[in-house]
């Protein structure tokens, strides 16, 4: 029997996969919601269109990402009311990101005050989150620069975030005024997760090997959240 929790999530992962199902025209095979303290998290599975696959196969992936972060901002609208309702919280931010080769996604919500009690104190072998920081931050240094404040959090055991604040150099944030924000968005994604991909030293970190790692950026805040999905 699930509890209250399980319950609630799982309603709204139903909900969440019918939103998505009424703007894109298709919803997706799984989707699963994950929370602790102030986040809540989902992992999509099974969400390429078609026509997506269509413009995968033609190396035309900036073009999905900028179609499903319009639609995105649709999405996040309405799913803002409902969760607030049913957290009794107002929610700072929303995040999204996908890995269209693997078919996968995530989005999470960041709330403003805890949603539910911490759960990864309970756990007998939770991973040490100052080693992925730093790594994460070595990371950063390589591709931009150290942020300027960097922050793990366990959500489950295959799911981890890292909010990194104060993380924008000069020339992007010119580059955001200039009007270029999707297309630094595109250049970023690809930039950050090449290097995270192949310079991380994550699966040693984690005991585990990586499914996906997600990364999407709020540029009025100079914030970005990370997300990691461990194989198991």
């Amino acid at each position: 029997m699930s509890s209250p929790l399980q319950q609630k999530l799982m309603d709204i992962s139903s909900l969440t996969s019918k939103l998505l199902r009424k703007n894109f025209g298709r919803g997706p095979e799984s989707c699963y919601a994950f929370a602790n303290k102030r986040f809540l998290v989902f992992y999509i599975r099974g969400f390429l269109s078609p026509l997506e696959a269509a413009l995968l196969e033609n190396g035309n992936s900036d073009h999905i990402e900028i179609s499903r972060n319009i639609v995105m901002k649709t999405v996040h609208n309405q799913l803002k009311g409902i969760l607030e309702l049913e957290f009794a919280q107002d929610i700072e931010s929303f995040y999204h990101d996908w890995n269209y080769p693997q078919n996968t996604g995530m989005i999470t919500v960041q709330f403003e005050g805890d949603i539910i009690e911490e759960v990864g104190s309970k756990l007998s072998n939770p991973v040490e989150l100052k080693p992925l920081i730093d790594e994460v931050e070595r990371i950063s240094i390589l591709v931009q620069k150290r942020p300027e404040k960097t922050e793990a959090y366990f959500i489950s055991p295959k799911i981890y975030l890292i909010k990194r604040d104060g993380i924008l150099v000069q020339i992007e944030k010119a580059l955001i005024e200039k009007g270029y924000e999707q297309t630094l968005l595109v250049t970023k994604d690809e930039l950050e997760k090449s290097y995270l991909h192949r310079d991380g030293r994550f699966e040693e970190i984690f005991s585990n090997p990586v499914a996906d790692i997600f990364v999407d950026w709020d540029f009025s805040e100079d914030r970005s959240i990370m997300c990691f999905v461990l194989k198991g």
